[in-house]
């Protein structure tokens, strides 16, 4: 088993980490989107340890994949589809009609965001020896 694992799950660490620093910055849209970038990375380093080659950036598919070898709580699923939603948005205003990302994020939307990509962080960790 490749090590490599341990470096994404690091990484995954480290983003949420930055999330809630934005969280208390107040820049509410970077803490959503370093909330997604843990939450994949976490998915990435599962896989990872499984052997598994990860690509690409959609949760819900990274997570199916992580089926494969663990069993995903049904709770999981609605968070990692609510992460997906913040993978574009947060920092392209084109994700929306007028308006840039910041206008459209607050506390409450990263704070939950957060608390979700945690939430894949610390149902990983279990697997991971």
């Amino acid at each position: 088993m490749s090590r490599r694992y341990q470096d994404w799950f690091m990484q995954a660490q480290r983003d949420l980490k930055a999330a809630r620093d934005s969280l208390e910055a107040h820049n509410y849209e970077w803490a959503a989107f370093q909330a997604q970038q843990g939450a994949e990375k976490t998915l990435k380093a599962l896989l990872r340890y499984h052997n598994h080659e990860a690509r690409g950036h959609t949760l819900v598919h990274l997570l199916g994949k992580a089926e494969e070898f663990v069993e995903v709580p049904a709770e999981l699923w609605p968070k990692v589809r609510e992460l997906d939603r913040h993978y574009i948005q947060p920092r392209h205003p084109n994700g929306f009609a007028t308006g840039y990302p910041a206008e459209f994020y607050d506390r409450e939307t990263a704070g939950r965001v957060l608390a979700y990509g945690t939430a894949v962080l610390e149902f990983v960790r279990r697997y991971l020896a």
